[in-house]
């Protein structure tokens, strides 16, 4: 069993610069915790067996949803959590850069299930290691 030590998320997320491409930080149960820097726009994108659940650690971040009484934007300025219920078609954008910590089932496409074409900008994984 390897010996667990405690992580930094400030130096966690000095180790990497990518937009929209997630660090797997650690695991809980078979839960990924993960974070990422964003700005600009993700894409429209559904999870059609898992919630999806957002932590601004700083900056602000946008997240469009379409529901079934329509569309509406929620707007979680730093600090703020939000999640996403399964099956909810949704798009996060960020005006201003943005470090987001997310909580998602091992295995999890940041892409979803069902999405629209993916953006060069726009890594579709599962996670990735950090370094």
């Amino acid at each position: 069993m390897a010996l667990m030590e405690p992580i930094s998320l400030t130096e966690a997320l000095a180790s990497f610069t990518d937009r929209w491409s997630p660090r797997i930080v650690t695991t809980v149960n078979d839960y990924d915790v993960r974070i990422a820097k964003v700005e600009g726009e993700h894409l429209w994108h559904t999870h059609d067996h898992t919630d999806e659940f957002f932590l601004v650690l700083s900056g602000e971040l946008h997240i469009a949803l379409r529901e079934l009484a329509g569309e509406r934007t929620v707007v979680l300025p730093e600090g703020s959590v939000f999640t996403v219920p399964r099956g909810t078609e949704h798009k996060p954008y960020a005006p201003v850069p943005t470090e987001i910590l997310l909580l998602e089932p091992t295995g999890t496409s940041t892409v979803g299930d069902h999405h629209e074409p993916v953006p060069d900008h726009v890594d579709a994984t599962t996670g990735h290691a950090l370094n």
